[in-house]
């Protein structure tokens, strides 16, 4: 297995399951609701649909570094609001996820191992560095977005 393929997989772990540290990002979204998603138990702290928002704003900027976008994202790109907060747009939220999620699969996996160690971008960080960072940026709001979700029973 290439070093491309072991990233791809710690990846779909993340995201899918099977992952070492318990509930993957999309197994926590697909067992909460619009309305616990929108829930804010702790004062200050971002709702699980912000954060849901927030982590596919990465997913896609990681991506377009990888296609040569620097991809630098405003406040309201890096943290966008919440619009219409229904359960139809929640599904949407979950499914853009996705969507984000399957296209930087895409990307990563038509790189070549050689690639990993040079910058994604003039600049900044390697592309390895880089795609675990997203791996483990999309880790730590999943246990945020456990905890949350566990503040508030079940629904």
């Amino acid at each position: 297995m290439s070093e491309v393929d072991r990233i791809v997989d710690q990846l779909t772990r993340a995201f899918e399951g099977e992952a070492w540290h318990g509930s993957a990002v999309l197994e926590i979204l697909n067992e909460t609701s619009a309305r616990q998603a929108t829930t804010r138990p702790i004062d200050g702290a971002h709702t699980i649909w912000e954060t849901a928002l927030h982590i596919t704003a990465w997913l896609r900027a990681c991506r377009r570094r990888l296609e040569g976008d620097r991809a630098e994202l405003s406040d309201s790109e890096d943290w966008p609001a919440v619009i219409h907060a229904t359960d139809e747009a929640w599904r949407e939220v979950v499914t853009a996820m996705k969507q984000a999620l399957d296209e930087l699969r895409a990307v990563i996996s038509s790189l070549d191992d050689s690639r990993l160690e040079q910058p994604i971008i003039a600049g900044m960080s390697s592309v390895y560095i880089t795609l675990h960072g997203v791996i483990q940026h999309s880790l730590y709001h999943a246990g945020q977005m456990a905890i949350l979700k566990k503040t508030q029973g079940k629904a």
